[in-house]
């Protein structure tokens, strides 16, 4: 039966202990070799697990904490979402040299046509202040030849369910770069055999950013809407580090007039 650390007698047990090793550090001076040769062979069995303890303890406890789903929503969101990438860890926590077609988790795939990969995307946790998702992906370009370079994400089919035209799609990106780089982000929302793009341009003056995708300007079939994803496009990105510290989206409608 374990014994719980915040109980009287797992404090007790804590105390005896923490006292043994003070008084064996405070004696090791003038210990004989035979003991001390024992406790530093017990030192260093400790050490591992208390170092894992702490890690694992440092990584649950640091906020964000993870599997948050905190973040700003317009007012009127009927579905929002923080891809597992931003919210928790996953099993591939990164990827060098990221070829193309690299799968990070279930829901993002890099893309590119660069004939050498050069780059790395990787995992990263969150611990500044200003944090709301627990996680952040750090994509890490070197030299790079190719055309294009980009980033996709799948959206639950969720966001499509009673989807309509009225119907506003918010990104939510906290975004830090290296060098300036212009950012494209193109929704895709298949319908039947048709998919509707919107493209927009994501502001580079500050770290956060937001963007919307009115679909009162698609041709969107309402009863067709089947799927969503969402596309993050770099332009020119050699030599750059690009930090996606939290991506989140809303859905709500228009406001009526």
């Amino acid at each position: 039966m374990a014994i719980s650390p915040d109980s009287l007698i797992g404090r007790f047990i804590h105390r005896r202990m923490l006292a043994r090793w003070r008084n064996a550090a405070r004696d090791a001076v003038n210990a004989e070799l035979g003991t001390l040769r024992t406790q530093r062979q017990q030192a260093r069995q400790l050490h591992a697990p208390l170092q894992e303890l702490k890690h694992t303890a440092d990584t649950r406890l640091a906020l964000p904490r993870i599997g948050s789903t905190t973040f700003p929503r317009p007012a009127g969101t009927n579905w929002a979402w923080r891809p597992k990438a931003w919210r928790s860890s996953i099993a591939i926590c990164g990827v060098a040299p990221a070829v193309h077609k690299s799968s990070f988790g279930d829901e993002i795939t890099l893309f590119h046509d660069c004939p050498k990969s050069e780059l790395s995307l990787v995992q990263r946790r969150n611990t500044e202040a200003a944090d709301l998702a627990p996680f952040g992906l750090r994509l890490e370009v070197y030299h790079f030849a190719g055309s294009y370079l980009s980033l996709v994400v799948e959206i639950p089919p969720a966001s499509c369910e009673g989807l309509q035209k009225r119907h506003l799609i918010q990104l939510g990106a906290v975004i830090t770069r290296e060098s300036p780089i212009k950012i494209y982000a193109r929704l895709n929302v298949k319908h039947g055999p048709n998919t509707e793009q919107i493209l927009m341009t994501l502001p580079d003056d500050g770290p956060e950013t937001v963007v919307e995708f009115d679909l009162a300007y698609s041709q969107l079939n309402e009863k067709r809407a089947e799927r969503m994803w969402v596309d993050l496009m770099f332009e020119n990105p050699v030599m750059n580090q690009i930090t996606i510290r939290d991506l989140n989206f809303s859905r709500y409608p228009r406001a009526e007039i």
